[in-house]
């Protein structure tokens, strides 16, 4: 049995030693009469970890050439040549078959380690669950009769909260639409899935902003599209950077998140919005507008959208109220023309029949309430105190060893770390302190940048949680 594995092959390890191990059964390596190698000495044989040997043992099981006896251990089938064995099929083969891929590593391991460990938590990028408004949705579940359908709604979503989309966009965003230009989904994610799974094809060329929350997407790879970066942290004009990439790749569409981005917090200038309709008008490119934030700006000045900015149908935008409301609620929507609103309502269809009446109500009647604008009022005051928090803690505890601009809205801070670090290690000392915060290579090309989000964690774990972050940047 060849013991060495070679890991420069696309073939997962786990599966190199599945094959070694049948080709030992086969050519007499392992006696028949003798129990297999335990996964112990396996995994130090082929010096992977245990988890590696166990995946290869559940390969060869779900083909029928082992049994794994309880207080035996491991065995060849005595039943291997023969036909009554009745087989599993092999799932690891069809986990990693399949074309939807996984979250990235690093994210898995994220939430993970958020499960398992009491950890402050400025990683998830929600609010905390003292500022949901929990009493005010109680009060209309219990004060208000449920008057939805419990039959499936309409494929575009409750035409009462379509309407109320409409009068919300209008009064707070001075977007101007129809309930029928409207798409309620669960949430902003379900909204990006549909526009690239419905409106894009295999070899398709996109822009997202360099850094981003897209970056870490893996539902671009999973389409087959080509993904190329606008920087999310100029200042300066874009439609050169814009047109250079258009025509080395032909763009099919451009993501962008201007308001409050995340991770970085930026606000992008008017002007930059227009350059991008300008070039969106002139070559036919759409924009894809996601807008989670626009509504927590802290200056409580009124925040320009593309929508709101656009004369020709060129931007499909996307809101939720993940980021205003509660993340649980899953309400989100796409407006855009009535055909393509027409075309991916048709896939959600699909995908769930429809979105789910009963949040759709609460929903619409938390948004018609009087009590929603004292809530953003509410939101956005906590915010900014947690903002501040933030800004202070960094400040003292670990000075000029990042450099970060404080945002102005959103919940989001992005800060650059002024030495070289490994990035994994950091990140590994940092649980160890009992902090968790997103990397920066998971959302850009640029290393050592760190996003640490304040909507989650109150002032009191900000403090503690960057006290412990600078005593694992210290052990780093």
């Amino acid at each position: 049995m060849d013991e060495k594995i070679n890991r420069k092959l696309k073939k997962p390890i786990y599966k190199q030693i599945a094959d070694e191990i049948e080709n030992g059964i086969s050519d007499g390596t392992f006696p028949a009469d003798k129990n297999l190698p335990s996964e112990r000495q396996l995994a130090k044989t082929f010096q992977v970890n245990r988890s590696t040997i166990v995946a290869a043992y559940d390969e060869l099981e779900s083909k029928g050439l082992i049994e794994r006896r309880i207080g035996s251990g491991t065995v060849i089938s005595k039943d291997i040549w023969g036909m009554t064995k009745k087989r599993m099929p092999s799932w690891n083969r069809y986990i990693e078959a399949g074309s939807f891929l996984p979250n990235l590593p690093i994210t898995q391991k994220i939430r993970k380690e958020m499960e398992k460990r009491k950890l402050i938590n400025m990683a998830s990028g929600e609010l905390s669950e003292d500022l949901y408004p929990t009493d005010i949705l109680r009060e209309i579940t219990q004060m208000q009769a449920f008057i939805g359908r419990l039959g499936y709604d309409h494929p575009q979503g409750s035409e009462a909260l379509r309407y109320t989309i409409m009068k919300h966009v209008e009064k707070y965003r001075n977007i101007q639409t129809t309930p029928a230009s409207i798409l309620v989904t669960s949430g902003a994610q379900q909204a990006l899935h549909l526009v690239v799974q419905c409106l894009l094809k295999p070899g398709d060329a996109v822009v997202i902003e360099d850094p981003s929350y897209h970056y870490n997407l893996p539902i671009f790879k999973s389409a087959g599209i080509q993904v190329f970066t606008l920087s999310a942290l100029s200042n300066r004009a874009l439609s050169a950077e814009l047109l250079s990439l258009h025509k080395k790749h032909r763009i099919s569409m451009i993501f962008l998140n201007p308001a409050f981005q995340n991770p970085t917090g930026r606000l992008f200038r008017k002007a930059q919005l227009q350059e991008i309709l300008d070039i969106s008008s002139e070559y036919g490119i759409p924009v894809i507008e996601d807008d989670p934030y626009s509504l927590i700006a802290f200056n409580n000045n009124p925040v320009s959208t593309l929508k709101s900015m656009d004369q020709n149908g060129n931007v499909l935008y996307i809101s939720s109220l993940s980021k205003l409301v509660a993340s649980g609620l899953r309400i989100g929507w796409i407006i855009g023309p009535n055909s393509v609103i027409e075309r991916l309502s048709d896939a959600k269809q699909q995908i769930d029949f429809g979105h789910a009446s009963y949040t759709q109500w609460i929903a619409n009647d938390f948004l018609e309430s009087k009590h929603f604008p004292v809530h953003l009022d509410r939101i956005k005051t906590e915010l900014v105190q947690r903002r501040n928090e933030v800004v202070a803690s960094l400040k003292k505890y670990l000075g000029d060893q990042v450099v970060f601009t404080i945002p102005q809205g959103g919940i989001h801070i992005w800060c650059e770390i002024n030495r070289d670090v490994d990035e994994m290690k950091l990140l590994e000392n940092a649980i160890k302190q009992g902090v968790i915060y997103f990397p920066g290579m998971m959302m850009g090309s640029k290393k050592l940048f760190v996003r640490f989000t304040f909507g989650r964690a109150n002032e009191e774990q900000i403090r503690t949680g960057i006290q412990r972050f600078s005593a694992a940047l210290a052990l780093t």
